[in-house]
């Protein structure tokens, strides 16, 4: 049944989805038609609108670019590579492939988002092994993978609530950080990502083609078989001129890089150690840098694997402007704020956490990045939890607060399931050298999104937080 469910939609995302940069140019146009419809804008106004917003992503968008790079620089370092040729070596069937893909990928989410680079490796690696694995189901187990992300350690809603003077606090909304505890480390947060992770491996499963109709790897290559790559530490080597100077030996020097990396983690252990569990985006970052500088030993290796990592950032760099215009016409043009309001406006205590869960979704579409989101609609949410909450103890407030949060949250990592963007984290892996485009397996997670939702709907309403 599910199968051919699967297969009905992968179908039919082929033949409708376009390209991510086109989905974003229409998304534009679609966000833009909206603002001077509903809200009686003019079109130089709208325009202002939209520029003021394409540049005012840069310094979160560094962040992720330095999420991404980071964390793939790490999915490339020697240890991981073994981890990923051992775990390869035991499993010899496709069904065990997806199981592995889909439920190791869920763990890395949690870790980071950026390590789908990692679950796309890994997934790469299995099928070019395992004989019958359809290349497309796949690449749609690493992307379904990462719907428990946002309950992650690099969840940005989560974090950016935990971050001292964040945007909520400077503008009065937020009275104080609230803490990790009450998002991340939530029974609600604990039960929907097991949740997740241990139903979403069945679900592919459940939607695997026969093994005579499955679409391998080496049916999808380009100009025939792909060369074995070179490694980091190789490439590093050729880098170096033929007899022994000291530019090579500052170069692949470990000395230099672990007396960085000293400095680096030791700030880390001092940070946990007077903070407690205290994580936002610039401690997850320096937190992956300094691993990633201790996996690969050297200077020049870590050059090598972040320019690597680097490679994959071209569409971030290309999209993100374009999607924060379109979050500047949701902020400044008032759309994004009116369209939360008047869907939370019949809310109550109890629904609210729900709507959110909608609202964020909805929002995703348009703006498919937590942060960005969370600046359009975060103080109309928070600001709807406090008015109805405005005779709760100050504990229950901050329940409502981070429940709701969550909701938006877990409703970003919903739609991205139909929403193409971040299939740009980890297709220059999976894609490499094969005909292989992100239309060909959102048909699958549009599947997996309509399970999630079941998951995501049940814990916002009902787990405690």
């Amino acid at each position: 049944m599910l199968n051919s469910i699967g297969v009905f939609f992968a179908d039919k995302f082929r033949r409708w989805l376009p390209d991510s940069f086109i989905f974003a140019i229409l998304l534009t146009i679609i966000a833009a038609a909206f603002a001077f419809i509903v809200m009686d804008t003019t079109p130089i106004k709208l325009a202002q609108a939209w520029y003021k917003g394409f540049w005012m992503l840069l310094q979160f968008g560094m962040q992720v670019l330095l999420t991404l790079a980071t964390g793939y620089a790490v999915a490339i370092s020697p240890p991981a590579a073994k981890g990923i040729d051992w775990l390869a070596k035991k499993i010899h069937r496709p069904m065990f492939v997806y199981l592995t893909v889909t439920f190791v990928g869920g763990l890395f989410s949690l870790v980071s988002w950026s390590w789908i680079a990692l679950t796309a490796v890994l997934g790469r690696e299995l099928a070019q092994r395992v004989d019958k694995v359809d290349y497309r189901l796949l690449a749609a187990c690493v992307y379904i993978s990462i719907l428990p992300w946002h309950g992650g350690l690099s969840g940005t809603i989560p974090l950016v609530l935990n971050t001292p003077d964040n945007f909520l606090m400077k503008a009065g909304t937020l009275a104080a950080t609230i803490p990790v505890s009450n998002t991340l480390g939530s029974t609600m947060n604990i039960v929907c990502n097991l949740a997740l992770i241990l139903t979403l491996p069945i679900l592919i499963i459940l939607m695997r083609p026969h093994r005579d109709k499955a679409v391998q790897f080496k049916d999808l290559l380009e100009g025939g078989p792909v060369a074995r790559p070179v490694s980091v530490a190789e490439e590093a080597a050729s880098m170096g001129l033929p007899s022994r100077n000291i530019s090579d030996t500052m170069n692949n020097s470990f000395i230099l890089q672990i007396l960085i990396a000293v400095l680096g983690v030791g700030f880390l252990i001092w940070h946990f150690s007077t903070n407690g569990f205290d994580i936002n985006l610039d401690i997850m970052n320096l937190l992956f840098i300094m691993i990633g500088m201790i996996c690969h030993g050297t200077p020049l290796r870590y050059i090598v694997a972040m320019k690597r990592a680097c490679a994959n950032n071209s569409g971030i760099v290309l999209q993100f402007p374009f999607y924060a215009g379109i979050m500047g016409i949701m902020i400044y043009t008032g759309l994004g704020a009116k369209v939360a309001a008047i869907l939370a406006a019949s809310a109550t205590v109890t629904t609210l956490p729900f709507v959110s869960f909608l609202i964020g979704g909805f929002l995703n579409i348009f703006i498919p990045s937590g942060g960005g989101e969370w600046a359009v609609v975060g103080p109309t949410m928070v600001q709807a939890a406090s008015n109805l909450g405005a005779g709760m103890p100050p504990e229950q407030l901050t329940e409502l607060i981070s429940r709701v949060s969550m909701a938006v949250a877990y409703g970003d990592s919903w739609t991205n399931m139909i929403q193409p963007f971040w299939t740009l984290a980890f297709f220059p892996v999976i894609a490499a050298g094969v005909r292989l485009q992100a239309r060909d397996i959102m048909g699958y997670t549009f599947v997996g999104m309509l399970w999630s939702f079941v998951i995501f709907a049940v814990c916002v309403t009902f787990l405690p937080i």
